[in-house]
């Protein structure tokens, strides 16, 4: 019964806080803009070019460059700049830049499209690790890791209902009103965050360059062993999701022998089990360090991959489908918290910066020679070499077990 009394009163501690309140009602809104921005554009341009797998391909550049380009140098930023102040800009530029493009659709090119994504991708750059700032600025650390699990919930919600929701407004109203639906996503998104608490007035310090500050954040990463640490488990993270995500498809067609439209089963098994994951990670954050529910993830997905590489049974296959969808919120929610307890405040954006282009980097690296290297090796050696990237994760990571959280520097 205590336990019970304690998770309630937590949950309502979370709910009360203004801060998570607040950022979680404007991701909202930000999900809905993204969704149909992702699902009407990709729509729209296979309409306009007949499939053109290259126009297709700009859309994904359009989306995943600027976390190259951006995230370190959005981070910095977000270390500078007041977070409430950078986080609503970011919002109202990204909704005058989808009235921009809806101005272009209507007067000129169709081309235009594809910087309504690029823009909104930059944007976010600066955007996401401000939104991480105000976590840790104002919410206490016992609440961290279950706001972080609501956070990832709503995540998840979304890549079930996105697609559903960008392709309904698309194919009922055409590219122009789904274009205006992802601008007034985007204002809503700035209207909800004004309710955040007015930015913290910090005391003049002296006045770096932005190469100064840049450095101090390589520095402050390469002497933080925790961070060290989840940059490696990052690595092999991105290694072996990039291996194997574009190979979904061969795993219905040829271990399974079943048409490519059945692909939407494993998706449906895959947002699902992410759903309950956030919500059950959510249940015990309070029981779970972060540490533990990271390597607890790690290894639940190589089980699951080692399975989806061995299996030949449909059955078998979604249930090592909905074991890896359980464990990626573990494993984003025990990195995320990760950051926030073992970082200070002044370099939050910059170790974010850091961190996502290494996993981002590492991803699309594989990805890139996935399909060549399936021509190499067969598909189970694929889902087997991910299953060991995963492992060498844990390994990484196995060492700060040893160490006690209050010491982990």
């Amino acid at each position: 019964m205590t336990g019970n009394t304690e998770s309630k009163a937590s949950m309502g501690d979370l709910f009360r806080n203004r801060v998570v309140r607040t950022i979680l009602l404007s991701v909202f809104f930000l999900q809905i803009g993204i969704w149909v921005r992702n699902y009407s554009i990709l729509l729209f341009v296979m309409e306009k070019t007949s499939g053109d797998p290259v126009a297709v391909s700009l859309i994904y550049v359009a989306e995943f460059a600027p976390i190259f380009l951006f995230s370190f140098i959005g981070g910095t930023f977000a270390d500078r700049w007041r977070p409430k102040r950078t986080m609503v800009w970011c919002d109202l530029l990204s909704s005058a830049s989808v009235f921009a493009v809806l101005l272009t659709l209507v007067f000129g090119s169709w081309k235009a499209i594809f910087f309504a994504t690029l823009v909104s991708s930059i944007l976010s750059q600066f955007s996401q690790p401000s939104g991480m700032k105000l976590f840790k600025l104002h919410v206490p650390e016992a609440l961290i890791q279950m706001g972080m699990s609501l956070y990832q919930t709503i995540f998840a919600l979304f890549m079930i209902l996105g697609p559903v929701i960008g392709t309904f407004v698309y194919q009922h109203y055409g590219i122009d009103i789904a274009i205006g639906a992802m601008g007034i996503a985007f204002l809503l998104s700035a209207a909800v965050l004004l309710l955040l608490p007015p930015d913290r007035i910090e005391e003049k310090r002296k006045e770096k360059t932005i190469w100064e500050e840049m450095k101090a954040g390589f520095r402050y990463v390469l002497q933080n062993r925790t961070l060290t640490l989840l940059g490696g488990c990052f690595a092999a993270a991105g290694l072996a999701i990039g291996l194997i995500q574009p190979l979904s498809v061969f795993i219905i067609t040829e271990r399974l022998g079943l048409p490519k439209e059945q692909l939407q089963w494993l998706m449906a098994a895959n947002g699902i089990a992410m759903i309950l994951g956030g919500i059950l990670v959510m249940g015990l954050a309070k029981k779970i360090a972060p540490l533990k529910l990271l390597l607890i993830g790690m290894t639940m997905s190589a089980c699951g991959f080692l399975v989806m590489g061995l299996s030949s049974q449909l059955w078998l296959t979604l249930t090592a489908q909905f074991i890896g969808g359980l464990a990626m919120p573990c494993i984003s929610i025990g990195i995320n918290t990760m950051i926030l307890q073992n970082t200070e405040s002044d370099f939050v954006g910059r170790v974010n910066g850091i961190l996502n282009p290494v996993f981002m980097g590492t991803m699309i690296l594989t990805m890139s020679v996935s399909g060549w290297l399936k021509s190499v090796f067969s598909l189970m050696a694929m889902f087997e070499t991910a299953t060991v990237l995963f492992i060498v994760g844990v390994i990484i990571m196995l060492p700060l077990l040893k160490v006690p959280a209050a010491q982990r520097e």
